[in-house]
Formats: C-alpha cells, sequence, structure tokens
C-alpha cells in the first residue's frame, strides 16, 4: 500500500509541473485522494461488500469531486490532474500510466448492461471535458483532445478531436510540431475543421477567378465583333449582370451567339484551367 502511495505521489510530481513538495501533493491533491480511496472501494467490490463500498465511494465524491464506480479498474501510475467533474464508470478499465483531467467522462451511452463502459489502454491522456462513452477500446499512447465526443474504437499512437471525436494524427512522428516540448502541449492539436475550411477557401478563389476570365472573355469577344453582330447595349448589360451572379447563365451567354467569337482558342483555355486544377490540387 505505501509503495502504491509513493509511486501515485513520485506520478504526481512528474506529470504535474506545479507540484511543489510530497507533503503538498499529499494532502492537496483530490485526485489522488480518489484513487486511494477507490483502492479500497474496490477491495469491498471484489470481497462482495457492494452497499458499503457504494457508501463510500459516494463519501469519496462529496470530498473530492471524483466519481469512480467501486467495480472500476485502474492500473498504476494513472494521474487525475484537478479532478473535480470527473467520472468513471462501473465496467470501465484504465490502463498503466494514463492522464485524466477535470470534467472528463468515461461513461456509457444507455441502459446496456455487460461491458458498457470504456477500456483505455496504456499511456493516454483524457483531455479537458472530454468524454469516452460505450464500450469501446481506446489504444496505447492516444491522446483525447479538450471537449472530444469519442464513440469508436480508437487505434493506438493517435490524437482524437471534435464532435464525435476524429483521428486526425497516427502513427510513430507528430507532424506538424516544432519540437517534443510543444508535442507534450495538451493544447497544440490539429484543427480538422479549420483546415476543411481553408481548403473550401481555396476552391471558391479557383471559382472566382474562372468567372473573372469568362468576363473577360466576353468583354474582349464584344468588342472585336462586327457592328452586325454586335447584341443591343442592354442585353449585353443583363448577360454581364446574370454572369456575375450565375455562371452557368454566363457560360450559356458566352457560347449561344453564333455570331460572337471568342478572344482566345478554346483549347488553350482548358489548358489553362486544367494546370490551375493541378496547381490547386498540388499545394492541398
Amino acid at each position: 500500500m505505501f509503495d502504491r502511495i509513493r509511486e501515485d505521489i513520485a506520478t504526481a510530481k512528474g506529470t504535474d509541473p506545479a507540484a511543489p513538495t510530497t507533503a503538498t501533493v499529499f494532502f492537496c491533491y483530490s485526485g489522488l485522494h480518489a484513487l486511494w480511496g477507490h483502492r479500497w472501494e474496490h477491495w469491498l467490490w471484489n470481497h462482495h461488500r457492494h452497499g458499503y463500498a457504494r457508501w463510500h465511494s459516494g463519501m469519496t465524491r462529496h470530498f473530492t469531486g471524483v466519481e469512480i464506480h467501486p467495480a472500476a479498474q485502474i492500473g498504476h501510475r494513472v494521474f487525475i490532474d484537478h479532478g473535480m467533474g470527473v467520472v468513471i464508470g462501473e465496467t470501465a478499465i484504465i490502463g498503466d500510466d494514463c492522464t485524466l483531467y477535470q470534467g472528463c467522462t468515461l461513461g456509457g451511452t444507455g441502459k446496456e448492461t455487460g461491458k458498457r463502459h470504456p477500456t483505455l489502454g496504456n499511456n493516454v491522456v483524457v483531455g479537458v471535458g472530454a468524454a469516452v462513452l460505450g464500450s469501446v477500446v481506446i489504444g496505447d499512447n492516444t491522446k483525447i483532445g479538450g471537449g472530444a465526443v469519442v464513440v469508436d474504437d480508437v487505434p493506438s499512437d493517435c490524437t482524437v478531436v471534435g464532435i464525435p471525436g476524429r483521428v486526425v494524427w497516427q502513427g510513430g512522428r507528430r507532424v506538424g510540431y516544432a519540437d517534443a516540448r510543444t508535442a507534450a502541449r495538451q493544447e497544440v492539436l490539429p484543427d480538422p475543421v479549420f483546415a476543411l475550411i481553408e481548403q473550401l477557401q481555396q476552391r471558391i478563389d479557383l471559382l472566382d477567378r474562372r468567372v473573372s476570365h469568362l468576363q473577360s472573355c466576353l468583354s474582349t469577344s464584344s468588342r472585336g465583333a462586327s457592328p452586325s453582330s454586335q447584341p443591343e447595349p442592354a442585353t449585353m448589360s443583363v448577360s454581364q449582370d446574370a454572369m456575375v451572379g450565375n455562371p452557368s447563365l454566363a457560360a450559356q451567354t458566352l457560347f449561344d451567339g453564333n455570331e460572337m467569337r471568342i478572344a482566345i482558342e478554346s483549347e488553350e483555355f482548358k489548358k489553362e484551367m486544367y494546370s490551375t486544377d493541378s496547381s490547386t490540387e498540388d499545394s492541398q
């Protein structure tokens, strides 16, 4: 028992840079108090003292703000930072060297029976306010970002963010981080939504350039046409105005007039469009 307490204190001091002394960690860290209480409660549960175990877990929740079901299985060197609002369900299994931040939940998804809570591998980090729901398996060395909601299995060596949780990083190296110190920071996570918005913005810019090119072609061909083939000014004005709001109508106006000649050859125009598409895809 005392070896486990010393191990827990060493884990807290190694994980939390705000842990100044052993005495401070021993007396002031509610996450450790909740884990120490849970070990006694788990022993009672395994020895069929369910009522007393549940009562004791309720008292632990009252004093620490951490709710751990007595039947939950928790490994070595687990650290609950700050602790308030953490909920760990009955059939949850937590591996060694895991870190749970305040407000995270390892819960179920309904009223199903049997194994209905998550299984966390070794060295898993669950961020602030994250929820891992259902009988899912989280692989080793996985980081779950703050506020994420994970409802599916996650392989090892991944980073998961968003609602629902999406894997945005996987493999033996951290992509996009400047150094190991930056990679260790919990708030430095990829943003897949922002990346998607950037791709959409690039596509919109490409379409804007195409419409501008069509406008230029229409204007040039109108100036170069013979007087007899020139459309009425009102018609041209309507066509140009419509082209701004409706590219399809602009293209129809440009190519329907048999008397209207386009300033550049169609094959050159296609080649330019294809090269623009290729450069956009390469940049992405």
